[in-house]
């Protein structure tokens, strides 16, 4: 599974509230809960991401309370990946879950804002394709790599019931 696209670079402690207000949770229509994700750091992202891109943090990513939202946004805004030093447990499982690929990479600094970046989630691998550089992540396990193929888990339970 290869993932590529320009970044969009955010920094550390992002927790979910700031993916997702509160105040949004009412929305159940995911398109229009994607047009609120990161709103408050950059009121331009949905338009920004809306094409696809690859989000870049730091520390901490997706810390804070549980809820699916914040991946669910970020996933119909755009994003097509996540890549940070560190993510929440909660928001990783969430994540993997709703089909949205996330990265732990301890490259600091592993791209600029607006860099081209190709992402080999098979073989734990991301070129920074405008520095020209490579940087290795931890490969996912088997199951993991499952999920993601089938765009979730819920798609993932539906395929292997149906004996596919």
């Amino acid at each position: 599974m290869i993932i590529s696209g320009k970044t969009v670079k955010f920094g550390d402690n992002i927790d979910t509230d700031v993916i997702i207000p509160a105040k949004y949770l009412v929305l159940l229509n995911p398109e229009e809960l994607a047009r609120h994700a990161m709103e408050g750091l950059d009121p331009n992202f949905y338009s920004r991401a809306k094409n696809g891109v690859i989000l870049v943090a730091g520390h901490n990513f997706g810390c804070g309370s549980s809820r699916e939202h914040a991946p669910l946004a970020l996933k119909h805004a755009g994003v097509k990946c996540v890549i940070a030093l560190s993510l929440a447990r909660i928001f990783y499982r969430n994540a993997i879950n709703i089909g949205l690929p996330v990265v732990e990479c301890d490259a600091p600094n592993i791209a600029d804002d607006g860099d081209e970046l190709v992402v080999n989630l098979e073989e734990g691998l991301i070129q920074n394709k405008t520095r020209n550089a490579i940087f290795s992540f931890p490969k996912f396990p088997p199951f993991i790599m499952e999920i993601l193929r089938d765009g979730g888990l819920i798609e993932n339970l539906r395929r292997r019931l149906s004996g596919r």
